[in-house]
């Protein structure tokens, strides 16, 4: 990405070189810093790996490091949930007495002890640490919009215009794999235009898979249409090969060039992989950094891609195997919610995955485990668009968005609550009864559970208003945690083993603690509204569901949504225990990192007995 201002009659390669890390300043990179180290004090004592203690002279609070030569001082107010909101600007750090400027590497290496990063993780933690920094100083750089412009842009604009990313990861923005020029193209905040790479795999070596009412050829035909296909099979013939003995698979440049061009050399050089260049269509990286919009046809499916990046605590491929599948699933899903009536009464839906491919490399299915990333280099899906179910005058945005604050504390959340003309509460209660209601019942009557965190749930808003929820991301994050469930074949995948202490923990962590905890952080510190009126609200909500579904009352006693209290699950632990894979995805639960408990907020609002 080239800076118009750049001096142009400099060697044109170092110009480029040099004009990529221009986001990359003192000021830039001093802010970025002092914003990270914010979150690390924030997150950490939030998960209790700090302990900050309150000073008596002027009630800051105070974080030594592990040879207590170095504090930090801030500023601090405690929310419901241990939320910790800490004034940025008013952090300092001492060493030996004297002040010196926020480093968020020195950060980590000053606490290394602390939080437990062994001698193997800390190199790789810093240099997800470095990745998110400098995310964050091209994000200041760009001159972003204001929240309230932002909350009143389009779907992309909004997708594309987030800054800070996970509310609860620290190194939220690792994608360590990309290049700084690969940054420019490739990351959501760059706002590139993408053109995915198109290959031709054998039918042998590839598996399609697709939901009910599509196939192959109708798929590959509206999704590409009759010039680029004919381009293809005319590459194809030149080859001498015949199309139809292959599947086509899009793929992300960046893993062409990366990994399957060198990766996957014996398949390509015996013609079991066939490159056949760009499509045309146009597409935006979404927050996920490996799902793709089409901007060309918004109406057209997203693409979800494998990309052999470390990003969050994980390697982001797409295993074959595991897509085959993917769009079972999501049928079986869409049949119930249409059959149900709550479902429908919310007017919850999902956006399907219609269909998946994935290719098989013989030789590393031989000579890898289960789960190996080598297994995880080439698969793709198609996800249905939200775009064509809008009504007039109704428009798309990521749930994350809720979360966002722009640089001068402007907040998108209270910008929709004011275009909305509605009160605070009315407001919170609309968008909780879209988004809570689907997420309790799916618990309460079908022991289902999603992840439904902010990326993964497109709120459909009218005049400022959420109107409904839509979920996405179905197959690799839904469980069903009945043992006696009856269930598809197909779909018998997503059962899983959970002990029945922390079947309720996946609620009380996905939204309350990694969602609501902030959501109510913004519009509280904002002066939107106050802490009760939120939690209220939210249990009114709670209290709505269960006093109509009166069937459920046995499930509603069994696991308690007004309990006192519920375990801490902590996100950041895990990733700073292993930062690689944070989680077997065959065992979730057996991963958590459980230390002590939370208060319930809502648990003070709970209806009276017998009432």
């Amino acid at each position: 990405m080239l800076n118009p201002t750049a001096d142009t009659t400099a060697d044109p390669v170092e110009t480029t070189a040099r004009d990529a890390v221009r986001h990359l300043t003192p000021e830039l990179w001093a802010r970025a810093n002092r914003l990270l180290v914010r979150k690390a004090l924030a997150e950490f004592a939030h998960e209790r790996l700090l302990t900050p203690q309150r000073l008596p002279e002027d009630g800051h609070y105070v974080v030594r490091s592990d040879d207590d030569r170095v504090e930090y001082r801030f500023a601090a107010r405690r929310l419901s949930l241990d939320h910790w909101h800490i004034d940025a600007d008013a952090i300092t750090r001492r060493r030996d007495g004297a002040e010196v400027p926020l480093d968020a590497l020195d950060f980590f290496i000053e606490l290394r002890r602390t939080l437990a990063l062994s001698d193997d993780i800390l190199p790789v933690y810093l240099e997800e640490i470095s990745s998110t920094l400098s995310g964050t100083a091209y994000k200041l750089a760009a001159g972003p919009a204001s929240a309230a412009e932002l909350a009143k842009g389009d779907f992309q604009a909004i997708e594309t215009g987030m800054s800070e990313g996970h509310p609860c990861f620290v190194a939220n923005n690792g994608r360590l794999g990309f290049g700084v020029h690969e940054y420019h193209a490739y990351a959501p905040e760059a706002a590139s235009p993408v053109h995915l790479i198109w290959l031709a795999a054998r039918r042998d070596r590839s598996t399609f898979t697709a939901g009910e009412g599509l196939d192959y050829d109708g798929l590959v035909r509206d999704e590409l249409g009759g010039a680029t296909l004919e381009r293809f099979a005319a590459t194809m013939r030149d080859l001498g090969l015949d199309l139809a003995d292959y599947h086509l698979i899009p793929a992300h440049p960046w893993q062409w060039w990366n990994k399957l061009s060198v990766t996957f050399a014996a398949e390509v050089a015996r013609q079991h992989l066939v490159c056949l260049g760009p499509g045309d269509d146009a597409y935006l990286a979404q927050q996920s950094i490996r799902t793709f919009f089409n901007t060309s046809d918004p109406s057209k499916h997203y693409v979800k891609t494998a990309l052999s990046v470390l990003n969050m605590g994980f390697m982001r491929g797409l295993s074959a195997a595991y897509m085959e599948a993917t769009p079972a699933i999501n049928d079986w899903l869409a049949g119930l919610i249409a059959s149900d009536e709550t479902f429908q009464a919310a007017r919850f839906s999902i956006i399907r995955e219609r269909a998946a491919i994935g290719y098989h490399h013989r030789q590393y299915e031989a000579a890898t485990a289960k789960g190996s990333p080598y297994l995880k280099m080439l698969a793709a899906l198609w996800r249905e668009s939200p775009v064509p179910s809008l009504e007039p005058g109704q428009r798309v945005a990521t749930m994350a968005s809720l979360l966002h604050t722009d640089p001068e504390g402007g907040s998108l959340a209270a910008a929709l609550i004011e275009e909305s003309g509605l009160e605070p509460a009315d407001w919170l209660r609309r968008y909780v009864d879209a988004y809570l209601t689907p997420v309790l019942h799916a618990f309460y009557a079908y022991d289902l559970v999603f992840m439904p965190h902010g990326e993964n749930v497109i709120l459909v808003i009218e005049d400022g208003t959420v109107q409904r929820a839509i979920f996405k991301d179905i197959a690799e994050e839904i469980a069903v945690m009945d043992p006696d469930a009856v269930l598809p074949p197909a779909v018998e995948r997503i059962r899983a083993d959970v002990p029945e202490d922390k079947k309720l923990l996946s609620l009380f962590t996905d939204v309350f603690d990694c969602f609501f905890r902030f959501l109510s952080g913004i519009l509280v510190t904002n002066d939107v509204l106050d802490e009760d009126t939120f939690w209220r609200t939210v249990a009114d909500c709670v209290t709505a569901y269960q006093e109509a579904n009166p069937q459920l009352a046995d499930k509603f006693r069994q696991y308690d949504m007004f309990a006192d209290e519920f375990a801490l699950s902590c996100l950041n632990r895990l990733q700073l225990r292993n930062n690689e894979q944070m989680v077997d995805l065959q065992d979730p639960a057996g991963a958590l990192q459980l230390i002590g408990t939370l208060e319930n907020p809502i648990a003070r609002f709970a209806p009276a007995a017998g009432a």
